[in-house]
């Protein structure tokens, strides 16, 4: 199936181009061409894009789940409808997240991601994002106390075997976590560092062994120090470092975010949603691993007081991001697509639109709403009128 793409304002993201078409066929991107001269044929399907912006599909890679559905719920059931969901708000791939848990729950979650490798009229699961259990006590957050642990060969060598652990968060400084990021790397595996009180030593001595990512960037961390740079310190002053970064206005003051991004640059800023079950739904009370959150005014809470992940979606995000940072859209996007591909080594096949790429795209009108979504040449979402 042969599909032209016309009349839209394309972002690549790093370029604008207008007066093109997009040209898709098996799920790819197979050109983008000037529209002048170039004769469409009857083989090729037209979809109009209605002078809306057509961008790479938006990837999320630390989602716990939405629309009443979370990601250790372990089913079919619950990746479908959070595939289907994070569609309609953009998404076109995705890395359902876990959260610190038994042994026999982190894998059920595993091993439900492994049956997937695309799901009708939904957002593509890339694998999944392991966030625990190997965390630091007193920086948990919502992350349940009674499962944290240090890191067990045993038990993480059963990851290490499975394709579809792409991404671990870590506490460097938990027993044995180091020996962990060694072996990881060797299979492939992102490392990145979040509910972690580790020293700057620490991180770097992280990162020096390959360790490349910062979970929600001053979330789950002791605040900057100016004599004792710690997490935070490691994440704004090394290069090497993609800092990922909750835009929700709540984790962390937009004042902060703006600091952030012209700190480290849009190519090494990575926003998520961290977004939960309650994503999509009313207040009330919601389960997150072994423990009941409490939305209130769409900010969810253990019952204790700690910010339990957020009720954000990834297209709300992107509008955020272009106002705390006053962005452009075409600023904006790359932290929403190429660079979370590329800090999972997908840039060959995702967040860009170009020749070769898989067609994960999106439509956003003028007000940066979402129109219509396509994962792999294939229309999962639409709402054209």
């Amino acid at each position: 199936m042969k599909t032209a793409i016309l009349n839209g304002i394309i972002l690549t993201p790093d370029q604008t181009l207008r007066d093109h078409i997009l040209l898709l066929e098996d799920g790819r991107i197979t050109a983008i061409l000037n529209k002048d001269g170039y004769p469409l044929s009857s083989e090729f399907s037209i979809i109009d894009a209605q002078e809306c912006f057509v961008i790479p599909g938006l990837i999320d890679i630390h989602v716990h789940g939405g629309n009443g559905a979370d990601t250790m719920d372990g089913s079919p059931e619950a990746l479908t409808t959070m595939a289907v969901f994070f569609a309609q708000h953009g998404v076109t791939a995705f890395l359902p997240t876990t959260v610190t848990a038994s042994k026999a729950d982190i894998l059920q979650a595993i091993e439900n991601v492994s049956h997937f490798s695309s799901i009708p009229n939904g957002a593509q699961p890339l694998g999944i994002h392991l966030e625990g259990p190997y965390l630091h006590r007193d920086y948990r957050g919502a992350q349940p106390p009674q499962h944290l642990r240090p890191a067990d060969p045993a038990e993480y060598r059963l990851w290490l075997r499975n394709p579809q652990v792409r991404l671990i968060t870590v506490a460097p400084e938990v027993e044995g976590v180091m020996d962990l990021i060694r072996a990881g790397r060797e299979c492939g595996i992102e490392f990145a560092v979040g509910h972690s009180q580790a020293s700057f030593e620490q991180v770097i001595q992280a990162v020096e062994i390959g360790l490349r990512q910062v979970t929600h960037t001053f979330n789950g961390m002791p605040p900057l120090h100016h004599r004792m740079p710690g997490v935070v310190g490691a994440a704004l002053s090394d290069h090497r470092l993609f800092t990922q970064i909750i835009p929700d206005g709540i984790h962390v003051h937009p004042a902060v975010i703006k600091i952030l991004v012209a700190s480290k640059g849009i190519d090494r800023t990575i926003a998520i949603t961290d977004a939960i079950r309650a994503a999509g739904l009313a207040d009330g009370e919601y389960r997150l691993g072994d423990q009941t959150i409490q939305v209130v005014e769409g900010i969810a809470r253990t019952k204790t007081g700690s910010l339990a992940g957020s009720t954000l979606t990834y297209d709300q995000a992107l509008r955020n991001m272009i106002q705390f940072a006053n962005l452009s859209l075409s600023e904006a996007l790359p932290m929403f697509t190429r660079v979370p591909a590329q800090a999972l080594g997908l840039e060959q096949q995702k967040g860009s639109l170009k020749p070769g790429a898989d067609a994960d795209l999106v439509f956003l009108d003028t007000s940066d709403r979402v129109r219509l979504t396509m994962v792999a040449g294939q229309i999962v979402y639409q709402n054209m009128h």
